[in-house]
């Protein structure tokens, strides 16, 4: 054990830099590199190897189709009435709410009909009932199925306000662009049903990024989720203080509401597409394993926060300083 540990410290030393011996030289990066990553034993290791380390997983961000069999997922019933409906690098969820379904992030758009509008038939769902869509953030592995369910469906879609701003600037994007609808509010409440939905705005991994809290049952019972969203970094020194501000922000609401089951859109964050099949196939009478626990929710954000934190002190380093002028050259 101490052996496997001592290598997955050597991995995580290179974090953010392209300088391994630049970043031994500063204690105060590692201490909470090393903090991170013992907050991800064991749900959260894909989350640390992309927040922290190196060599980041592939999120599959495939802006056009690579082939089906690169991406397509079965859908899921995981919980009494909640549905994976995503790839295998990125998720959509549909809540049937008993008065209509509503679905949070769409895919890119040349997933939205087989995921989404195939999946809640082969469900046994009907697509006609899709009531709201929430775009957690406008970016387009996540957004471009909106148009499509706002037009054929009439789904209300809601959206962060800066981020509708962002999408009405947007020529021949694929899938369409919404028409402007609901905004997002900071703590609003939004009741479809038998299910409420809280928002919590929390940028700028886009400027109206933002998450949710929501109740879901297993087998009746209640069951509390935070739906965190935008959560891939920006090498800035003005993205950081707003970022630990939005993940301390989101932490308090998920520790409130004692949410023991957290969501992202990214599978490579939470295991999604894995966990939904276990979830679908597990025997009667065990465990859902997306209920991971109050603590266990808790360390997600303990392995965000301190790798930003370490982010941020990267920034005042050569190497950081070197990485904002270049992100500065390419801005238009």
């Amino acid at each position: 054990m101490k052996k496997h540990l001592k290598i997955l410290c050597g991995l995580s030393l290179a974090l953010l830099t392209t300088s391994a011996q630049a970043q031994m030289a500063s204690p105060a990066i590692q201490a909470h590199i090393d903090t991170a990553m013992k907050a991800a034993f064991f749900n959260w290791m894909g989350l640390f190897a992309s927040q922290c380390g190196s060599q980041a997983p592939h999120l599959g961000n495939y802006a056009t189709d690579p082939g089906r069999e690169k991406w397509y997922a079965e859908p899921q019933k995981v919980f009494d009435n909640l549905y994976f409906l995503g790839t295998r690098y990125h998720t959509s969820w549909a809540v049937d709410t008993g008065a209509g379904i509503v679905i949070i992030d769409t895919l890119y758009s040349y997933a939205i009909e087989p995921e989404i509008i195939d999946g809640l038939k082969k469900l046994r769902l009907d697509p006609k009932q899709i009531k709201y869509v929430f775009i957690t953030h406008a970016h387009g592995d996540h957004d471009q199925g909106a148009a499509l369910l706002q037009k054929q469906y009439g789904a209300h879609v809601v959206m962060g306000a800066p981020d509708w701003d962002v999408v009405a600037t947007r020529i021949a994007y694929p899938g369409g662009t919404p028409k402007r609808d609901l905004d997002a509010a900071d703590g609003g409440k939004l009741t479809i049903g038998n299910t409420t939905f809280t928002q919590y705005l929390t940028p700028p991994h886009s400027p109206g990024d933002y998450g949710l809290l929501f109740e879901v049952k297993d087998h009746g019972r209640p069951v509390s989720v935070v739906y965190p969203s935008g959560t891939a970094m920006r090498f800035t020194k003005e993205f950081f203080p707003t970022f630990i501000a939005s993940l301390d922000k989101m932490s308090a609401a998920a520790k409130s509401a004692k949410a023991t089951v957290l969501l992202s859109n990214h599978t490579a964050f939470d295991n999604a597409w894995t966990l939904a099949r276990l979830a679908a196939w597990r025997p009667k009478g065990t465990p859902n394993p997306f209920e991971i626990g109050q603590e266990a929710v808790q360390r997600y954000f303990t392995v965000m926060r301190e790798c930003a934190l370490a982010g941020q002190l990267w920034m005042d380093t050569p190497d950081g300083e070197k990485r904002q002028q270049e992100q500065q050259a390419k801005k238009p």
